[in-house]
């Protein structure tokens, strides 16, 4: 045999399909760059410290599929695949010129199923979504759906926690999350608000989902009950070691039992979820013990696996590399918007002073400033001339609302306090020196005390009522302009308990008219 001929069959030999996916995804890598930075940052909190398991069981799913998926053929339409991956491309190139993190991420799962419709074809490919769906588990909910979320979850999961406690004739108030038991005092905090356990226990009803045999609606049925069983087992924890620490102190709420009850929780919800399953089996013609009702068959998983080193080069997937080799080259010589960080004066010079009212500033205890995340903030009270009635003035100042960085909702924030909101409605106030626009308005009630609270988003010289319309404003300021900054503005005075509302409407009117000018060189237009 000749050298020729040896060299050759080696040639043949060598993996070109899995090769040139991995040249493709090698192509595309710098697209998905900044996403995978704030993937890692996330998997190290709590919340999502599960996330590296997701695409280890997605990959466990997709090879378990291929053992009734037939070999590829050369026929099969792989255009589709094409089209897919450029889109995603598309996409994470906005994410990537808006300096959004999470756009990019849900890019990436996008373009992991243009890969596989390009690698298996439209036909066979198609099937496969189940397993790059899952991978959605993986991601950090974007900051405004996760705040929002943990605030609900708090809130639900202190009310239960409490009427736990009752049930054991324990004196407890719950005042927003805290839960006060004369003694000790429990702060439902974010890390117990039910998140760290319902990402992955969704993650895990939805694999219970593909693996159950039976009916879509039992599948569907173990997917849902996923959320009312996290808050109901996570409120049933926070009741336990309020039980604990009102009887042997609060070291019981902290340290090893602390992790040691959250892992007890993440196994009781995985059990109840399998006696579910057992007792959906009940309900068929047919049942059938757990270990059949879920198909664990793994025995083929490493052949399957071997099926992925030999994908064959196709026409498609030259195509497809060449396309993203140029993608890739016009997103590097494509010019990035200019990072403008606008000139402002710091707070700590702010007026203390203004027409007569006098202002004193309170730091913020740290915890608070930590979740605040503001790049600087004032909090001042300042008291009315005759020095009869005050207002608290709150600014929240960010540099940068991209990556995570954002303003908090009052509207979110103040029911953990303990207050309760009403009359939430937008407000015209028109000033001198200024077009009219419009602020939120609201009365918080915590027992005696009422307050009025007019509090707004001013991003960039805009006022803006709603934190969603203000998070687009950041998007599409941050490309066209280069300007991601932004502040939450906050007036709020009590109420007395003899005093008409309008009295209060007018005094913060009146503060707003004269503070606002001020305002200019510390949130700047």
């Amino acid at each position: 045999m000749s050298i020729a001929s040896t060299n050759l069959r080696a040639a043949r030999a060598l993996p070109w399909g899995a090769l040139g996916v991995a040249a493709l995804a090698l192509a595309c890598a710098p697209f998905f760059t900044l996403g995978l930075q704030s993937l890692g940052a996330a998997w190290s909190t709590p919340e999502y410290s599960h996330g590296p398991l997701i695409p280890l069981i997605s990959l466990y799913l997709f090879a378990r599929e291929l053992r009734h998926a037939p070999p590829a053929s050369a026929h099969q339409s792989r255009w589709q695949g094409i089209v897919v991956i450029m889109a995603a491309l598309g996409v994470a190139t906005f994410g990537n010129l808006a300096q959004i993190p999470d756009i990019v991420t849900y890019a990436l799962i996008g373009w992991l199923m243009g890969v596989v419709l390009l690698i298996m074809g439209w036909q066979a490919g198609q099937r496969h979504w189940k397993p790059v769906l899952h991978l959605v588990f993986m991601l950090p909910l974007p900051q405004i759906l996760y705040w929002k979320l943990t605030i609900v979850l708090q809130l639900i999961s202190s009310e239960l926690g409490v009427m736990l406690v009752r049930a054991f004739d324990i004196p407890v108030f719950l005042s927003g999350n805290v839960i006060d038991l004369g003694v000790y005092k429990l702060q439902v905090a974010e890390a117990c608000s039910g998140l760290r356990y319902l990402f992955p226990i969704l993650s895990f009803s939805y694999l219970f989902g593909i693996l159950y045999r039976g009916p879509f609606w039992h599948k569907a049925v173990l997917f849902v009950m996923a959320a009312p069983l996290t808050i109901a087992l996570n409120s049933l924890r926070i009741g336990v070691v309020a039980i604990l620490v009102n009887s042997y102190g609060i070291g019981q709420a902290e340290g090893f039992l602390h992790v040691f009850e959250g892992w007890v929780i993440f196994g009781a919800a995985i059990a109840i979820l399998s006696l579910t399953a057992v007792g959906l089996q009940r309900l068929t013609p047919d049942p059938r013990p757990l270990s059949e009702a879920l198909d664990l068959d793994y025995r083929r998983f490493a052949p399957e696996m071997r099926r992925l080193a030999s994908i064959a080069p196709s026409r498609a997937l030259m195509v497809a590399l060449g396309l993203a080799a140029l993608a890739t080259t016009a997103l590097i010589a494509l010019p990035r918007p200019e990072t403008i960080t606008p000139q402002r004066s710091d707070f700590s010079t702010f007026p203390r002073a203004i027409d007569g009212w006098r202002g004193e500033t309170r730091a913020l205890e740290p915890e608070t400033a930590k979740v605040l995340g503001a790049s600087d903030y004032l909090n001042a009270i300042y008291a009315s001339p005759d020095r009869a009635t005050a207002v608290n003035l709150f600014v929240a100042w960010y540099g940068d609302q991209t990556g995570g960085a954002g303003i908090h909702s009052p509207e979110v924030c103040l029911p953990v306090g303990g207050w309760e909101v009403s009359n939430f409605a937008p407000r015209t106030l028109t000033l001198p020196d200024r077009a009219p626009f419009e602020v939120n308005r609201a009365v918080i009630t915590k027992g005696l005390n009422r307050q009025l609270v007019y509090y707004w988003f001013d991003e960039r010289g805009v006022a803006m009522t709603s934190d969603w319309r203000a998070k687009l404003s950041v998007i599409v300021d941050g490309i066209t302009r280069g300007r991601t900054d932004g502040a939450l503005i906050r007036y709020v005075t009590p109420i007395g308990a003899d005093e008409d509302i309008s009295v209060a409407d007018a005094r913060l009117a009146k503060f707003i008219a004269r503070s606002l000018p001020q305002m200019r060189e510390y949130v700047p237009d």
